[in-house]
C-alpha cells in the first residue's frame, strides 16, 4: 500500500461529477430509428425533452417528445401547445400510454377543463403521422403539426404525466413539478422559457449534486480512511489529515447544498417535502456537532478519550446512514434519469465492497501484529528467567 492516499482525491471526485452533470444535453441523444432533428431542448421539469424540425415556409412542425424515467408502464405522458395562454386550459394535447395488452395508444385531446379526463378529440390545428414508443423506461411521441393557424413562431407549451388505471388516464399530481411544467419555446431560435424558471431547475440540480457528493460520497470515503488507514503504521499521521480534510470538504460542500435546499423551500412554500427536509436539518446539526467535537478532542491518554471515541464514531455512522437515506429520497423528488440513481448505487456498492475487504485485511494485520508482540514478550520473559 502506498504511504498515503492522494489528498486531492476528494476534489477530483467533486469536480469530475460536476463537469459530467453540466455536460448532459438532449443534443447527444440518438433515436433508434435514426431520425434527425435540427433543434432540441431539455425541458426543466419531469425528465422531458423536445426535439423538432420546423419549416418556416409551410409552418409544419415535426416533433419528438421524449419523457424519460417512466419506471411504471401504467403511466401516461402528454405534450401540448396552448394557442391562447400559457396554462393548462386551452391546451391542445397529444397523449400516449401503454395499454394493458402491451400496445401503445397515442391520440389528440383538447383540454377545456381542469377536471379533464383527456378524452380523445380534434385539436384546433392539424396533426398527422402520430406514433409513440415505450422503450428503456422512456415514452416518445412523434407527430407532425400544422401551425399555419398560429401566427407566432414562439409557442406556449405544456407537458405532463400521470397514472393510468384500466386503460384510462387518471388525474396527475397537483403539486411540485407537475404544476410547473409549462412555458414557451421559440421554434426558430430554440430558446425555451418556463413559468417554473430554468433558474429554479438549476438550483434543484445543484442542490442534488452538492448533497450527493458531500454527504453521500465524501463522508463515507472519509470514514473509510479513518477506520482502515490508521492500522498501517506507514500511514501515520497522514491518515488523520486526509480524514479531517475529506470530512471538512464534505461538510463545507454539504452546508452549501443544505443552503440551496433552504432557499428552494422558501421560494415554494406551497410545495414541501417534509421527511427529506427534516433529515436534512438533522444532518446539518449532527455534522456541525462533529466539527465542534474535533475541537474538543481529548488527548489519547485522557480519561474521557474512550467516551469521546464512542460519541464520535456513533454520530459519524448515523450521519452516513441518514445521508444515504436522504439522497434516495432526493432522487424520488428530483426524479432524474435512471442512470443517475444507478450510478450512485454503484458507488455505494463499490465503497461497501472496499469496506468489507479492508475490514478483513486490517483485522488480519492487527491479529498478526498482536501475535508478534505476544511472542516477543514471551521470549523476553524467558530470557529474563534464564
Amino acid at each position: 500500500m502506498e504511504k498515503y492516499l492522494n489528498p486531492m482525491l476528494c476534489l477530483t471526485i467533486l469536480m469530475s461529477m460536476i463537469m459530467y452533470t453540466c455536460g448532459q444535453t438532449c443534443s447527444s441523444y440518438k433515436f433508434s430509428s435514426n431520425q434527425l432533428f435540427s433543434a432540441c431542448n431539455d425541458l426543466p421539469f419531469l425528465n422531458a425533452y423536445l426535439h423538432w424540425n420546423y419549416n418556416s415556409s409551410s409552418r409544419q412542425l415535426q416533433i419528438a417528445y421524449r419523457h424519460a424515467g417512466v419506471l411504471n408502464p401504467n403511466r401516461w405522458v402528454a405534450w401540448a401547445i396552448n394557442p391562447t395562454s400559457t396554462g393548462m386550459l386551452g391546451s391542445q394535447a397529444i397523449v400516449a400510454y401503454q395499454q394493458s395488452d402491451g400496445g401503445m395508444r397515442v391520440y389528440t385531446s383538447p383540454v377545456s377543463s381542469y377536471r379533464t379526463s383527456l378524452s380523445q378529440g380534434k385539436l384546433s390545428f392539424g396533426v398527422s403521422d402520430l406514433s409513440a414508443t415505450f422503450s428503456g423506461n422512456e415514452i416518445t411521441i412523434f407527430g407532425t403539426l400544422d401551425l399555419s393557424s398560429i401566427g407566432s413562431t414562439t409557442i406556449n407549451q405544456v407537458w405532463q404525466e400521470g397514472p393510468v388505471s384500466s386503460d384510462s388516464p387518471q388525474i396527475h399530481p397537483t403539486s411540485g413539478p407537475n404544476v410547473q411544467s409549462m412555458g414557451t419555446v421559440n421554434l426558430l431560435s430554440g430558446t425555451v422559457a418556463s413559468t417554473g424558471g430554468n433558474g429554479r431547475t438549476n438550483k434543484r440540480n445543484v442542490h442534488g449534486v452538492l448533497n450527493a457528493i458531500s454527504w453521500g460520497i465524501l463522508m463515507p470515503v472519509g470514514a473509510l480512511v479513518a477506520r482502515y488507514l490508521k492500522v498501517f503504521k506507514s500511514a501515520h499521521p497522514a491518515w488523520f489529515y486526509i480524514h479531517v480534510g475529506c470530512q471538512f470538504i464534505a461538510y463545507t460542500v454539504g452546508v452549501a447544498g443544505w443552503g440551496t435546499g433552504l432557499k428552494l423551500g422558501s421560494e415554494s412554500s406551497s410545495v414541501q417535502y417534509n421527511p427529506h427536509r427534516t433529515i436534512g436539518i438533522i444532518l446539518f446539526i449532527l455534522g456541525t456537532l462533529q466539527v465542534f467535537a474535533l475541537l474538543l478532542r481529548p488527548k489519547p491518554e485522557h480519561k474521557y478519550r474512550f467516551y469521546w471515541k464512542i460519541y464520535h464514531h456513533t454520530v459519524g455512522y448515523v450521519v452516513i446512514l441518514l445521508s444515504i437515506i436522504n439522497i434516495f429520497k432526493g432522487f424520488n423528488i428530483l426524479n432524474p434519469a435512471k442512470t443517475w440513481k444507478n450510478a450512485y448505487i454503484g458507488i455505494i456498492v463499490v465503497l461497501a465492497i472496499i469496506a468489507v475487504w479492508l475490514e478483513g485485511y486490517t483485522w488480519y494485520i492487527v491479529i498478526k501484529r498482536r501475535r508478534s508482540e505476544n511472542d516477543a514478550k514471551m521470549q523476553h520473559g524467558q530470557h529474563q528467567r534464564v
